[in-house]
């Protein structure tokens, strides 16, 4: 058992191997040696924590998708203003005072893609700023009882054994204390010891990419909002009684009602107006086409002109949302549009898409009719699933970027959005009043998420981090083991009976670091169940207190900083932040002292011997 524990411990610190993979070495090496049955071997792949993990990076992909991220981003932004250290404290609290309340795993899958998007944002790195809300979380879920399952395991057992146990908000007299501690470390000595880890995960700057395409394309050449009046003929009649493309060279790109009746299931904006679309007082009237073209329309329709805004605010806020979205397409020698002619400005069913622009050499085209060459570029809208879908119905389109990337940096809420937030707010309810199991409340709230839409099946699984995933089923048979050989509690019984004949102190501080030792490498509540039993045995032989001792054993359960398989928050967090193992001892072996020292001077004056 040692044997395997030591070499699994020395694979993930060469880093030679992914550490999914260096889990289920471990695993299968538990079984092969006749340490585990086949059930307990397997058993991590059906433990509720590895499904809740699963479900909550989808709620996350959830939120991300629906826009709530990318508005906390900018609000995160507009917090730190271009200071990295602001940007570090804020993401770091944020993420310390949200897993009082929420799982530490739902804390870290909701911040993580805000927190990588703000740190690309301002010009710093993901790497500086995602170990910090790792360890924010981890420090934050002892702010309440149910912050953290240690919390629980501790409480329950002072309570099996005929004692007094925690009250809900008694855990936040350390853990207030040691979650401040943690910004001040990371203020001033954190943030140096932090890599500058250089990852791909850079996400799309929308703002920039609409200013290049305006720039490319001249788009501000020819785009107008027009007002339908109570005098204009078009009032009551069809979309396709008029023919704007062939005979007034104009293309009608979206309708927005004034009063839509959403009883009726009547939406506020047309996107892609079609033949049958009718006209109503106080339509508001995308519209593309050439000054004259524009001017007579106006005459001959009696139609208001609008102001526009800038036009980038312009097309992010009027034909960019969590539906619709734009991308650049390049056409191939050997696609089936070449050749063909198609007019600027016209939504094409088959494809899904509306041509919004064209360009050919880096020019951008002036006509209202293009024959299509290899080579040619395009600026089209649709729904962000066909647009994705055009490189499957023709092979030899290229789309530059990412469209999937571009529609998550959207801020615009839709009524999805708030399913999405209702989702969240069920679970943290669910778990907060313990109506269900934590596994159950993120399975309804994912459920939710994916049934109503907020986010594709598709896009649900990609959301899901399974190397973190299958690393930690893979290493909760690792914890079964340390106890069904015994070798957990003989290491453990031995220490404490050896420190408890000196002092009470001594007595505090093995229990600290022998039961951060075990977090380090399995999983937090079993090392919490492994320790609990032990240390109130310990405390009732010394005739002591076992409440500053069990409290002991909470905090260093959650202190698992110096390897990234501690804790699955510091899991998550690996690859995104392009983390080495060597980098999570760097940064979390100070903290882990000052830790130390807080819980050896503060416990004993709040909970006495």
């Amino acid at each position: 058992m040692l044997a395997i524990l030591i070499i699994t411990i020395a694979l993930f610190i060469w880093g030679k191997f992914t550490p999914d993979i260096i889990a289920l070495i471990s695993m299968l090496s538990l079984f092969l040696f006749g340490i585990l049955t086949l059930d307990e071997t397997l058993s991590g792949f059906s433990n509720p924590t590895v499904i809740m993990i699963a479900a909550l990076f989808i709620i996350g992909e959830g939120l991300s998708q629906t826009g709530w991220t990318a508005m906390a981003g900018e609000k995160f932004i507009k917090l730190a203003g271009k200071s990295s250290t602001k940007l570090l404290l804020i993401t770091t609290l944020g993420s310390g005072l949200l897993s009082g309340v929420v799982s530490n795993t739902g804390t870290v899958a909701t911040l993580m893609p805000v927190t990588i998007s703000s740190a690309w944002s301002i010009g710093t790195l993901p790497s500086k700023m995602l170990m910090p809300v790792a360890f924010g979380s981890n420090t934050g879920g002892l702010l309440t009882l149910t912050g953290t399952p240690p919390n629980i395991i501790v409480n329950n057992t002072m309570l099996e054994s005929g004692l007094e146990g925690f009250s809900f908000f008694e855990f936040a007299l350390i853990g207030l204390p040691l979650l401040l501690l943690a910004l001040l470390y990371f203020r001033f000595i954190g943030y140096k010891l932090l890599p500058n880890n250089k990852t791909n995960n850079k996400p799309v700057d929308i703002s920039t990419t609409l200013h290049k395409w305006i720039e490319a394309y001249k788009v501000d050449d020819d785009y107008y909002r027009l007002r339908v009046r109570s005098v204009s003929p078009l009032l009551g009649t069809k979309l396709g009684e008029w023919d704007f493309e062939n005979n007034h060279n104009v293309s009608i790109l979206r309708i927005k009602r004034r009063h839509p009746n959403r009883l009726k299931g009547n939406d506020p904006f047309i996107e892609f107006p079609e033949d049958g679309t009718e006209f109503k007082y106080h339509d508001i009237i995308t519209v593309k086409g050439d000054t004259p073209a524009i001017n007579a329309l106006m005459i001959k329709f009696r139609l208001g002109l609008l102001p526009l805004e800038p036009v980038a605010n312009e097309l992010r806020n009027n034909l960019i949302n969590q539906e619709v979205g734009m991308a650049e397409i390049l056409v191939t020698p050997k696609s089936l549009l070449v050749g063909r002619k198609i007019r600027i400005g016209r939504f094409f069913k088959r494809f899904g898409v509306q041509l919004m622009a064209a360009s050919r050499n880096n020019k951008p085209f002036t006509e209202r009719e293009v024959r299509v060459k290899a080579g040619d570029a395009f600026l089209v809208r649709g729904i962000w699933s066909d647009i994705e879908q055009l490189k499957v119905h023709h092979e030899n389109l290229v789309i530059c970027g990412s469209p999937e990337g571009m529609s998550k940096t959207v801020t615009n809420l839709t009524s999805k959005s708030y399913i999405a937030l209702f989702a969240l707010v069920l679970m943290i309810v669910l778990l907060v009043f313990k109506i269900v199991p934590g596994a159950v409340a993120a399975l309804i709230s994912a459920g939710i998420i994916l049934i109503t839409g907020c986010v594709p099946i598709s896009k649900a699984y990609k959301g899901i981090s399974w190397i973190s995933v299958v690393m930690i089923a893979a290493m909760i048979p690792m914890g079964i083991a340390l106890q069904k050989t015994g070798t957990a509690e003989l290491i453990a019984q031995g220490l404490v009976n050896t420190l408890g004949s000196l002092d009470p102190i001594a007595l505090l501080a093995g229990v600290f670091l022998l039961t951060t030792g075990f977090s380090q490498v399995i999983n937090n509540s079993a090392t919490a169940v492994l320790m609990a039993p032990i240390v109130i045995i310990a405390a009732n032989t010394l005739s002591l207190s076992a409440a500053p001792f069990m409290i002991a054993v909470a905090i260093s359960a959650s202190t698992a900083f110096l390897t990234p398989v501690g804790t699955t928050t510091n899991a998550m967090v690996m690859t995104s932040g392009g983390y080495k193992f060597i980098d999570y001892v760097r940064v979390g072996a100070p903290l882990l002292l000052l830790f130390l020292i807080s819980t050896l001077l503060l416990v004993p004056l709040i909970w006495p011997f």
